[in-house]
């Protein structure tokens, strides 16, 4: 199963994370498909920056949103 999921690479305390589109059965921080956006919790407001075709396209193909990235899209729109 494919999944629309988060992958920190930020420093220790100061966070980043690169919205992606990886096998369900990969580690967090594993193997990846496709990058399709960023978030940065640190500046404020936050900022996410998303492919919204791309999200469109994989969603039609199949692969899930967690829940997080989920409210991070609606939250980009």
């Amino acid at each position: 199963m494919v999944k629309i999921r988060l992958k920190r690479v930020g420093a220790k305390k100061a966070p980043f994370y690169h919205i992606v589109v990886a096998d369900s059965r990969s580690p967090r921080d594993g193997k990846i498909i496709e990058q399709i956006g960023t978030y940065d919790p640190m500046t404020n407001p936050s900022t996410i920056v998303v492919d919204k075709e791309k999200v469109e396209a994989w969603i039609k193909n199949g692969a899930k949103p967690t829940d997080t990235v989920k409210a991070l899209i609606e939250k980009a729109n």
